[in-house]
C-alpha cells in the first residue's frame, strides 16, 4: 500500500504547508492544497515551496527530484469543489473552530465519495467533528509542527472508524517515513494532554517566581533529554493555541487543565509566541 495518486490538503497555513511537503515527498501523484481566498492559495503555494527548497538544501529531497518537479504535481485552489473527485486521502489543516471543521469535511465528504477524512486537529472531537459524515471514513491524523522534520503522526480513532480506515492511515503515515501511534477519541488524546499539562505547570512555575524560562526549559531539555522545553515548545505552538487547547481541556476534564493568568495575560498583550516575536522567550 502506498500514499493514493490523489491526495488533497485543506488549509496551507503552517501545518497544511507542511502536510502538503510531506505527501510529495512520498509521492503523491496529484496535490490539491485548498483556501478560502486566491490570496491565502498563492501563500500556501509560497510556504509549500519554501519548505520544499529548505529540504532541497539540506539533500532530503528524494533522489532525482526538484522543488520546481514536486511542485508541478500540486495545484493551489479556492474552496472544496475544486478537490479531485477521485482523491483517496484528504487531510483538513484548519484552524481548531468545531463548526469550521465540521462544515469543511462536510463539503469533501460530497466531492470526494471515496476519501478518508482526515482531521488534524490536536484537542477536538474527532467523532463530533465526522457526525454528519461517513463515520466509518473520518479519523484524526494529528501531524506535528514542523511537519517535514517531526516523526510522530497521532492517529485518533472513534467507535465508528472502520478497523480498514485505521490500518490504511496507518500505512500511509508509515509511508511518509514516520511513525503512528493509535489512541481512542479522547479529550486531547495523548499527546496534547500530556504535553498540556508540563506546560501549563511550567507556566505557574514562572507566574510563581520558581525560576525563569530558560532555566526551566534548561532543566528538562538536559535533565530530562527533551529536544525543546515546555516553554520554548509553547512559543511554537502559539501561545493562543495553547489557550484555548486548555479552555476546552478544562471544559471536558476539569481545573486541572485551567489556563494560568500569566497564559491569558500574555495572549491579551499579543505574545502569542515565535510567531508575534515574543512569548516566553524573545524571537525577534
Amino acid at each position: 500500500m502506498t500514499i493514493p495518486e490523489s491526495v488533497g490538503v485543506i488549509g496551507g497555513g503552517t501545518m497544511g504547508a507542511g502536510i502538503a511537503h510531506v505527501l510529495l515527498t512520498a509521492g503523491a501523484a496529484r496535490l490539491a492544497v485548498v483556501e478560502s481566498d486566491d490570496e491565502r492559495a498563492a501563500a500556501a503555494r509560497a510556504a509549500v515551496g519554501t519548505s520544499l527548497q529548505g529540504a532541497a538544501d539540506r539533500g532530503k529531497l528524494p533522489e532525482g527530484a526538484t522543488v520546481d518537479s514536486l511542485l508541478e504535481r500540486a495545484v493551489f485552489v479556492v474552496g472544496a469543489g475544486e478537490l479531485p473527485a477521485d482523491a483517496g486521502l484528504v487531510v483538513e489543516a484548519v484552524p481548531e473552530r468545531i463548526d469550521l471543521k465540521q462544515q469543511i469535511l462536510g463539503d469533501v465528504a460530497r466531492q470526494c465519495p471515496d476519501a478518508v477524512l482526515a482531521s488534524n486537529t490536536s484537542s477536538l472531537s474527532v467523532a463530533a467533528i465526522g457526525a454528519e459524515l461517513p463515520a466509518e471514513r473520518v479519523i484524526g491524523m494529528h501531524f506535528f509542527n514542523p511537519v517535514p522534520a517531526q516523526k510522530l503522526v497521532e492517529l485518533i480513532r472513534t467507535q465508528q472508524t472502520s478497523d480498514a480506515t485505521v490500518d490504511l492511515a496507518r500505512e500511509w503515515v508509515g509511508d511518509l517515513g514516520k511513525t503512528p501511534i493509535v489512541v481512542d477519541d479522547s479529550p486531547g488524546f495523548a499527546t496534547s494532554r500530556l504535553g498540556l499539562v508540563v506546560g501549563l505547570e511550567a507556566i505557574r512555575m514562572v507566574e510563581e517566581g520558581v525560576a525563569s524560562a530558560e532555566d526551566i526549559d534548561t532543566g528538562m531539555e538536559l535533565g530530562y533529554r527533551w529536544p525543546m522545553g515546555p516553554l520554548k515548545l509553547t512559543d511554537v505552538v502559539g501561545l493562543d493555541v495553547r489557550l484555548a487547547i486548555a479552555e476546552h481541556l478544562a471544559t471536558e476534564l476539569g481545573e486541572r487543565f485551567s489556563p494560568p493568568q500569566l497564559l491569558r495575560d500574555k495572549v491579551e498583550r499579543g505574545e502569542l509566541g515565535r510567531k508575534s516575536g515574543q512569548g516566553f522567550h524573545s524571537w525577534e
